[in-house]
């Protein structure tokens, strides 16, 4: 078959996640802790602060900085010898009157020298404080936020599935108990919730399991028969197919419900193949329908559960081949490692999707159009399905309208 030339690539998808990447400038949020410090310590500082103004003013007053000297030199013949005022000592006057000036200025001066010292003494004690202060609230603000720290650890052992771990904080009834206590109770109904779901998966287990059993077992012994017809034969080991693949599909469900929606067990597991297998199982219905499948498939290994993998990219191309246009229509499936993750790109033709109606794609047993609601195409579950084991394996799936009819369907898993 001649090769068909490629569809339009998609336009690039933007790389920055406003919900998960980190602000451009982290160090300007800084934590609870931080804040409380610097509000205890800034406090203290703007305090320091008034109270040395307060004393440098009351200082000043109290040595009349400025003012006249307390005594003069009226007459008299006066000799000095001055360490402090230089400009006294040994020195002649021509009169009484120019000694008096020049002991002024020396008596401001060292005034001045004396408050100037006083600051300077007094900033550098302030300093000092400042940095006892900031270390004392930092410890403070620790003490005071201790409790968040507790709920904090136990909500991370929780997230854990850890269901059995509660806070249990003791103390006064302030604020801080109140949402200790709420968390509690919001911990007691989810421990329910999920003992009751449990029970329910094993009981759902049991029914499950038991006619895809019988079932496997009667076709073997039809199987096991000599006599059976040829055309017996190949429908009973088509049918022993896929009433295994049953099993295993059951087997991941309930692996992926009984880990609470977070895979346990994982393995390693080729997109690549994980996606060859999907299209051996498609490919009938395609030609049927006269759906070209195409598409290159690189090496991808991922971390997971293979059977749910494998049901995500089966899901995806069975939709992309069931809501195609009649004639000339393609599927194409690509599998890459690209910047440390794993791409499942699955585009098609088809008829023209709505921006604003992809969200609806995704819940359960929701259509894009009222007329396909009874059709044979399904029962709505696929992508919800799809959504689902993405998410437990961590990554996640984007659908994009594409140009001229059709979806682009991206599923981005970790490596």
């Amino acid at each position: 078959m001649a090769a068909t030339p490629a569809p339009p690539a998609a336009p690039p998808k933007p790389t920055w996640d406003p919900h998960k990447t980190e602000p451009p400038f982290p160090w300007l949020r800084p934590t609870i802790r931080i804040r409380l410090t610097l509000l205890y310590g800034g406090m203290f500082l703007i305090a320091g602060i008034l109270l040395l103004s307060i004393i440098y003013l009351l200082a000043a007053q109290a040595v009349h900085v400025g003012n006249e000297m307390p005594f003069r030199i009226v007459s008299g013949e006066v000799k000095i010898d001055s360490s402090s005022c230089p400009a006294l000592s040994g020195r002649s006057f021509d009169s009484v009157d120019a000694f008096n000036e020049a002991a002024r200025i020396c008596v401001d001066h060292q005034r001045q020298k004396a408050l100037d010292d006083l600051l300077s003494r007094s900033l550098l004690a302030l300093l000092g404080l400042s940095v006892i202060a900031f270390g004392f609230g930092y410890a403070m603000a620790g003490r005071v936020l201790s409790p968040l720290g507790r709920i904090t650890r136990t909500a991370r052992q929780v997230a854990g599935s850890d269901l059995t771990r509660r806070i249990e904080l003791d103390g006064p009834d302030d604020e801080l108990k109140e949402l200790s206590d709420t968390f509690d109770e919001m911990l007691d109904r989810l421990e329910r919730a999920f003992t009751a779901q449990q029970r329910f998966v094993a009981n759902a287990s049991h029914e499950l399991r038991t006619p895809l059993a019988i079932n496997r077992t009667l076709l073997e012994v039809h199987l096991s028969d000599p006599g059976a017809p040829a055309e017996l034969q190949q429908l009973g080991k088509t049918l022993l197919s896929t009433n295994k693949r049953s099993e295993e599909l059951v087997e991941g469900l309930l692996l992926l419900a009984r880990s609470d929606n977070q895979i346990v067990e994982r393995k390693p597991v080729d997109l690549a193949e994980v996606a060859s297998r999907a299209l051996d199982q498609v490919r009938p219905e395609a030609e049927e329908k006269g759906v070209e499948i195409r598409g290159e498939r690189g090496l991808a290994v991922v971390q997971g559960n293979g059977v749910l993998l494998e049901r995500i990219a089966l899901n995806l191309v069975q939709n992309a081949v069931r809501y195609n246009i009649p004639e000339g229509g393609w599927v194409e499936v690509t599998t890459e490692a690209v910047h440390g993750q794993a791409v499942l790109v699955v585009s098609n033709t088809g008829p023209v999707v709505p921006a604003y109606e992809v969200d609806n794609l995704f819940e359960p047993f929701r259509r894009l159009r009222t007329e396909r609601t009874g059709s044979d195409k399904g029962v709505g579950l696929g992508l919800s399905i799809v959504q689902s084991v993405a998410r437990a394996h961590g990554g996640r799936i984007i659908a994009e309208p594409r140009e001229g009819g059709g979806l682009v369907m991206r599923v981005t898993l970790p490596i």
